[in-house]
């Protein structure tokens, strides 16, 4: 696996993972760059694959990982049962065009 740099040292690198996780989990919509995106993807559909196991290591590992204990609780408790008949492809990425300042490409991020 190949991780994007993002322009950023390790921690800050874990931190911002870690901020735009949370927000995905908690909003369900968010919207961010293109790279940002696709490396969220994988640490997204982790997340919700530790909450689809449902036991106690599984949650503590989540809580490890997330920034909010209620986005964690809400993971477990009405995210993951829906995706219990899926495996995999939890999240789809849209393209919405190039932001104005600096031509970044953005897109918004969604759970299925």
């Amino acid at each position: 696996m190949v991780q994007r740099k993002l322009n950023r040292n390790n921690g800050q690198r874990r931190a911002l993972l870690r901020h735009l996780t949370t927000a995905l989990i908690r909003c369900g919509r968010i919207e961010t760059t293109e790279q940002k995106a696709k490396e969220l993807r994988c640490i997204a559909e982790k997340m919700i694959t530790l909450g689809k196991q449902g036991d106690l290591a599984a949650r503590r590992m989540a809580l490890s990982y997330m920034m909010d204990e209620t986005v964690v609780k809400d993971l477990f408790d009405k995210i993951a049962p829906k995706y219990t008949e899926r495996n995999g492809g939890y999240t789809r990425i849209i393209k919405i065009g190039p932001r104005k300042g600096d031509a970044a490409m953005m897109v918004y991020i969604e759970l299925v």
